[in-house]
């Protein structure tokens, strides 16, 4: 799909480039504090790469390649640059015995080489990657919604301590999240593309959580895209906030209540993906090896972008861009790191 990068008439960025990165410290510094205390996380070292034959990366949609290469020490393993660590998360609480009701975080840097860059999507990805350790009966929606008001208070407390740092910056965001499932969405908008529901909900409410992604709609298409061996589909979903300098909708979060034993059989096999069933993670799943979890990422850059009203996710992160898109940025009075 293409997309475009969408340059505000008249963009004047509120901070210099100076204080841009004073506030992209002190947001991430503010967020990070809170999310651990809201969701009673700790942080812990995270891999950059994985033996791909363990099946701990993650497929994201199913369509991006991962980076691959070989290592000169250990000749015939092919190692891959994670794409996300949602797998290897759930691996590492059920290692390292954490107890239910505890999770941890982590930095999580990654390198999507098939993306289609704009405002929001860079080859270069950095987010939290998150996971807590549930119990059985809190795989419901209700955990999973108590879940996504504790992100967003975290996001808006940090949101007023940048504000009293920097009197330039002028965002508000909304007092409370809105929950939706992707099927009402669908009712409401039936002619209407998932990207254009996205927009008007989130356009009426500011921030807006869309619930159930990866099952058939009416229209015998999902909403989006999902691997089949990380979220459970009836208990998952976007965060997404509404940005009026670029009338856009940002992503900044994916996450969900994982997949059990039952629900990866029937992902898997609704997905085609059934050669899965036999790499270790896999077969740990299915014979109830791990710990029930819940967990997801939320995009650091696009934190940063929303709070500090930027236009661009390349005023807040450095990346590469191609020339054309520099040329326009720089046009624009957007400057890219």
């Amino acid at each position: 799909m293409e997309h475009l990068h969408v340059l505000p008439e008249g963009y004047k960025p509120s901070l210099d480039l100076y204080h841009t990165q004073l506030a992209i410290k002190q947001a991430k510094d503010d967020f990070e504090e809170a999310l651990a205390a809201q969701l009673n996380l700790q942080r812990v070292s995270a891999p950059l790469f994985v033996d791909k034959s363990t099946g701990l990366n993650d497929d994201l949609n199913g369509v991006e390649r991962p980076v691959e290469f070989d290592l000169l020490e250990q000749p015939g393993i092919a190692v891959q640059v994670v794409q996300s660590l949602a797998k290897w998360k759930r691996y590492a609480l059920g290692r390292y015995g954490y107890p239910v009701g505890r999770g941890l975080y982590t930095d999580m840097n990654a390198i999507r080489r098939d993306e289609t860059t704009d405002n929001f999507h860079s080859l270069y990805v950095d987010q939290w990657d998150w996971e807590k350790v549930i119990a059985r009966e809190d795989r419901n929606p209700e955990y999973l919604k108590d879940t996504v008001r504790r992100i967003h208070r975290a996001l808006y407390s940090t949101s007023l301590r940048l504000r009293a740092s920097f009197y330039e910056v002028d965002v508000q965001l909304p007092e409370e999240v809105t929950f939706i499932t992707t099927a009402e969405l669908e009712d409401r908008w039936p002619d209407l593309s998932p990207e254009q529901r996205e927009l008007k909900f989130v356009r009426e409410h500011g921030a807006a959580f869309f619930m159930g992604i990866g099952w058939p709609l009416k229209n015998g298409l999902p909403h989006d895209g999902r691997a089949p061996d990380y979220d459970d589909w009836n208990l998952n979903g976007d965060l997404l906030y509404y940005s009026p300098l670029l009338d856009q909708a940002i992503e900044l979060s994916s996450m969900g209540i994982r997949v059990d034993s039952e629900s990866l059989d029937r992902q898997l096999t609704l997905a085609g993906c059934n050669a899965r069933r036999s790499l270790p993670f896999h077969r740990m799943l299915l014979d109830g090896e791990l710990p029930l979890t819940i967990g997801g990422g939320i995009g650091q850059s696009r934190m940063c972008m929303l709070l500090l009203g930027k236009a661009h996710i390349g005023e807040v992160q450095s990346s590469i861009w191609d020339a054309a898109t520099r040329s326009r940025c720089h046009e624009a009075g957007v400057t890219l790191l």
